[in-house]
This record gives structure tokens, sequence and C-alpha cells, in this order.
């Protein structure tokens, strides 16, 4: 079948519970494996709520017992909620399926979103998602006063963020000018149909990541559009720019399976490259 078709589920006073949301996403899963639907793009707004891929810690949830929902994706424990943009696009692969193929472009759609709005983004290597680069090391502060030489991050292998106060909190990793997660991506591929997606922050409070290790990653934090452009912006006036972004990316991709023999192939993705690279590996959050 050809086409992308959008679904638009619900946003503000609408957004949709995490399970009704995955509750369709295998209906649409189950409807495009069978070519009773086209590829389909699920676009919404959840209420507050953490969720955690296959590969998450017991180690990386909140501590004050607040619950988190297990899902089937990969990656590891994030946030959804207000303010956040969160895309579920279910797509027919060829086999065998090139995941990493598929989370590249996902990631291509919205670097080109924040480029629009003059915010510049990036990959970084040997993490999905899409990312804020930070400062050289030798150029940012001292969080809290102390030097880079004493800093708990760099000696401490089970440094917890959750305890060690707000001035290593991931929500503000922007004021201390280090590496911060724009958009997280986290996807299952099944009878080779993709599920799950993106979760784009664009002006949520970003303080409900400080009850967890985001994505498992205690050296870098998390960022939203709002704050790097230092203004308010909505989903509402987010939203048709990234669908025209992912609608460009997803059907002008030229699809092509993995190869099994040794190196593996990747979709093309039309327009410049994106200013980092990152090399194959488990797709997550």
């Amino acid at each position: 079948m050809s086409g992308l078709r959008f679904v638009r589920m619900g946003f503000g006073a609408e957004a949709v519970e995490y399970q009704e949301a995955w509750d369709e996403q295998r209906r649409v899963h189950a409807a495009r494996f069978t070519d009773e639907v086209p590829d389909t793009v699920l676009l919404l707004e959840h209420p507050p709520v953490y969720t955690a891929g296959r590969r998450t810690a017991d180690s990386e949830r909140p501590l004050d017992g607040t619950p988190v929902v297990d899902v089937d994706r990969g990656g590891k424990i994030t946030w959804h909620g207000p303010g956040q943009l969160v895309g579920y696009p279910i797509q027919k692969l060829p086999r065998p399926v090139d995941v990493v193929a598929h989370v590249r472009r996902l990631e291509e759609a919205l670097i080109r979103a924040c480029a629009e709005y003059g915010v510049r983004t990036s990959r970084v290597e040997g993490r999905s998602g899409v990312w804020v680069l930070g400062d050289p090391v030798e150029d940012r502060p001292a969080a809290g006063g102390l030097s880079l030489d004493f800093d708990p991050r760099l000696t401490d292998d089970e440094f917890d963020p959750r305890l060690d106060g707000p001035e290593y909190a991931p929500s503000n990793a922007g004021q201390r000018r280090e590496d911060r997660k724009i958009a997280a991506i986290g996807i299952r591929v099944a009878k080779g149909v993709t599920m799950h997606g993106f979760a784009f922050n664009v002006n949520p409070d970003n303080r409900w990541f400080d009850r967890i290790i985001p994505c498992g990653i205690r050296d870098a934090g998390v960022a939203s559009l709002a704050n790097e452009l230092g203004r308010d912006i909505t989903v509402e006036e987010v939203l048709p720019v990234v669908e025209r972004h992912l609608r460009d990316v997803l059907e002008n991709a030229e699809l092509k399976p993995r190869e099994t023999g040794g190196a593996v192939v990747r979709s093309a993705v039309p327009g410049p490259a994106p200013s980092a690279v990152v090399p194959s590996g488990t797709p997550g959050t």
C-alpha cells in the first residue's frame, strides 16, 4: 500500500492514556500486517506516565515508588506527558528488517524539525535519539561548585543524580551546558511492522525526568524546544512541522532489507547528512 497516513489521537485536555494508545497501536499494527491500512503515524500527548523498556534496571526507576508501565519496546525508562509530542509510526519494512535504518529516519525527521526553529541538533555516538550538544567538557561550569577533578560522575560508577541534588538533575543539563536529549526513540518490530516510536520534548516540565535515570544515561540530561529557544512554544504549533518532515523522510526513503551476509545496508535518507554520525547499535530511548 502506498502513502502515509497521520492520525491525531488527542492533545491537551484530550490527551490519550498510555494503555489506550498502546491498544490502538496493536490494532493498527495487526491491520498494517494484513495490508488493511497504509503505513500510519499516530500522534498524541499522554497524561504524565513513566514507561520502561525491556532493558530498564531497577536502579533507574523512581525512588518514590511512582508507578511505571513496563512495555515491549527497546531501550530503558522514560517519561511522557503534557508538552511532549509523541509519535508512533506503524510502518511495514522489507525483511530482514533494518531496525537501525528505521531509527535513523525518525531521528532525521526530528533533526530537520528542530532546524526549522533554528535549534541545531545532532546524533551522539552510541546513543539513539536527537541531541543538543553541550560545550566541550573543559568549558562547562562545574556542577555544585566542584572542579571537574571532583565531579562524581567521572569517578563513581554508581553515581545517582536522583540522590545528589538539583545541580546534577537531568532537567538542569542545559544550565550545565552538557549534552541533552530533546527527543527519545524506542521501537519494536514485530512481523516486519514497527511499533512505538519517538517522544519530542516541545514544552514539558522536564523536572519529571529528575525522578528517574532517563534512558539509563547518568552523564547527560534532557532538553526541550522551548528551553533551547528561550520562549514559549506549543505542541499545536510544532505538530504540522513534525508531520511534514516525517512525511518527507519516510515517504522518500529508499527502503532496503538488511543484508545478512556482512555489511548493513541502511535506507537512504534524502537531504544533507546530520552533523554527527552514530554507528549501528541497539535502538532505545
